[in-house]
């Protein structure tokens, strides 16, 4: 039997392909956002300050991302709520510009945070179909509780 296969990215592919993306952008505007805030936009003292080392983890992960490695976006997922609790605290608690950084902060964390569940989501079901080609997305069959007629 011969089957020929299209060189199109079905739409699998293209939403991982978009997770990835976003994951990557979104965590590369977090590094960008954190390093200006704390050294030009609206440091905590006039020059810069040393809270601008807080980037430095999140550019642990970003080789991983890049490499497409299934366990970092699950621990990048978890990792991602310390930054969005700093700027959820900071959009409170700052006076303009910093509250608005931190506003922009969690709408980034957000972001990662989707992107990075979605992707493992998609990753998972593509391999599961991978392995047994006869799974299908489809709802659960209805089961009958009635006592069957005698």
């Amino acid at each position: 039997m011969n089957t020929f296969r299209t060189s199109s990215p079905t739409p699998a592919t293209t939403s991982v392909a978009l997770t990835r993306i976003l994951a990557v952008g979104s965590l590369l505007g977090l590094i960008v956002l954190g390093l200006a805030w704390e050294l030009l936009l609206a440091p905590l003292r006039p020059g810069g300050s040393w809270l601008a080392l807080k980037v430095l983890p999140l550019c642990l992960p970003l080789a991983g991302l890049l490499k497409n490695r299934m366990y970092t976006y699950r621990w990048v997922s978890l990792l991602v709520w310390l930054y969005f609790t700093e700027g959820a605290v900071r959009a409170y608690s700052d006076a303009a510009p910093g509250n608005y950084l931190a506003m922009v902060e969690v709408v980034l964390c957000l972001t990662l945070f989707t992107a990075c569940a979605l992707h493992v989501r998609l990753r998972l079901k593509n391999a599961a179909k991978a392995v047994d080609p006869a799974i299908e997305p489809t709802t659960p069959p209805a089961t009958s509780h009635a006592k069957p007629a005698h």
